[in-house]
């Protein structure tokens, strides 16, 4: 009954075309700094440490990493350099109002709070190279900060840095983080989808590498260097980048499978007969639907027979829908009958498509509003992955509830581990294992939300000492008084 249930649902035609983000027909798209510093976007936090803070402060996770000692080359911010700033951006634009440096202070998690005591929002790539210019000469510390939306601690000021608005992530953070997202397996990384990007540097000096060109072997692709750096090199103001046209056809799936080695197979089959229209395949375990279906009002279950073990959201877009629906279905139906699918329905509309993704997108509230949440963003070998969440869930019995995730397709484990509160304990037991456990497996220890200061220590479990050595060479030559977004990235 159940599997002729699911045939049913899995032959009914996606009859609706969702709506995309992406502006049609265009090869890229040019991002001026005139329309990417309005007063509320990309402030830059000018990071000074007051004399009586010299460790980081955590609202809740006040154990989980050693206390930063204040690097002593730093000046302190003192009433001539905010009259510079007046001065230069105008006073809107030079924030020391303490609710709004409440908000900037502390990251999307409530897990780091830094001491800033001035925001400063720059409007144009001038400004910012003023400002940096004239930070260095003051060895000023500076932070960058767009949406703040990050989940490691990289845009939070560390001791009285300033920063901005929250809220949405922005460009400039995507690019500064090599940021991932749901649709990697389609259309790749930002590594290889920015064309150019125009950079300030600490002493103020313009990087102007905006090409739009796909190719161009000139030497050295610097812009390489930026994408990824967390703000640690300089501040991207400008970016070109490829943006792929509308497509018209888009199909959505919600499945469920026994176990993980299903979803694993499935995956392999998704990419061997889907070919060119897969363009998400997201998985997630029954621990994270529990919490969703519990914690987020609205959301309902798909597939309301029963609980499954996994479930996969698998998307294809295209520009035949008759084709695409035709070339999914007939994927759909061979892997039920093959066993891979136990269970499984087609959106029928924009709305249930809609639903579909918020199960998946609202993952991450869910753990929020569950309690304390330990997240872990881990490359791993796709066979691999759901071993450690596995493992986890022997380490901490009944400690604290193990939920797995993530980006199937490209091998992006979300490990989140959640818990009433914060606790010594359970941070002690997954502190380094996860880390060690990631070095063993020749994994890596962020696959999209960069270093940060959560990781910057825990870097070697993903490069070799001769790396992070040339990685402080590049940063000694591009800030060699290394006052841009301190702290982070590499070890201190």
């Amino acid at each position: 009954m159940e599997k002729w249930r699911a045939t049913s649902n899995l032959r009914r035609s996606l009859k609706s075309v969702l709506n995309r983000r992406l502006s049609p027909g265009s090869d890229f798209t040019y991002f001026n700094e005139k329309r990417s510093f309005p007063a509320r976007f990309n402030p830059i936090r000018d990071q000074r440490s007051l004399r009586e803070a010299n460790a980081i402060q955590y609202r809740y996770f006040s154990s989980v990493s050693t206390l930063v000692q204040r690097n002593p080359s730093f000046s302190t911010l003192n009433s001539d350099d905010i009259s510079y700033f007046k001065r230069l951006l105008g006073e809107k634009n030079v924030i020391q109002d303490e609710d709004r440096l409440e908000t900037a202070n502390t990251d999307w998690m409530h897990k780091y709070k830094g001491s800033s005591k001035l925001l400063l929002q720059p409007r144009s790539t001038e400004e910012v190279s003023q400002i940096l210019k004239y930070c260095n000469s003051r060895c000023l510390a500076v932070v960058p900060q767009g949406g703040n939306t990050g989940l490691v601690g990289g845009s939070v000021p560390v001791f009285d840095e300033s920063s901005g608005a929250k809220g949405s992530c922005q460009i400039g953070g995507n690019v500064s983080t090599n940021a991932g997202g749901l649709r990697l397996v389609r259309y790749g990384s930002l590594h290889g989808n920015v064309l150019g990007v125009e950079a300030v540097l600490a002493n103020g000096d313009v990087l102007d590498m905006l090409g739009t060109l796909r190719k161009d072997n000139t030497g050295y692709d610097l812009k390489h260097l930026f994408i990824g750096s967390e703000g640690s090199l300089g501040i991207v103001t400008k970016v070109s980048i490829l943006t792929p046209p509308k497509l018209s056809s888009v199909n959505i799936a919600f499945l469920a499978c026994k176990d993980y080695s299903s979803c694993q197979k499935l995956l392999m089959e998704a990419k061997r007969k889907l070919g060119e229209i897969l363009s998400a395949f997201e998985f997630l375990d029954n621990q994270a639907m529990n919490l969703v279906l519990h914690h987020l009002d609205g959301v309902r279950n798909p597939l309301p027979a029963s609980m499954h073990s996994f479930y996969v959201l698998i998307e294809t877009t295209g520009s035949d829908e008759s084709y695409d629906r035709e070339k999914l279905e007939a994927f759909l139906l061979s892997s039920m009958e093959g066993g891979l699918i136990s269970d499984g329905v087609l959106a029928q509309d924009i709305n249930q498509a809609s639903s579909f993704w918020r199960i998946r997108e609202g993952v991450p509230e869910a753990l929020m509003k569950a309690g304390a949440v330990y997240k872990y963003d881990l490359s791993l070998p796709v066979e691999k992955m759901y071993n450690l969440v596995d493992d986890m869930r022997v380490r901490l019995g009944n400690l604290a509830k193990v939920v797995g995730f993530g980006h199937l397709g490209d091998g992006n484990l979300h490990l989140n581990i959640s818990a009433p509160q914060y606790d010594d304990t359970i941070l002690e037991q997954i502190e380094p294992y996860v880390y060690e456990w990631t070095f063993k497996h020749r994994g890596s220890i962020s696959a999209e939300h960069g270093l940060g200061l959560m990781k910057a220590n825990k870097i070697h479990y993903s490069k070799s000492p001769e790396t992070v050595q040339i990685m402080a060479s590049i940063k000694k030559l591009l800030d060699p008084n290394g006052i841009l977004n301190p702290y982070k990235v590499l070890p201190h």
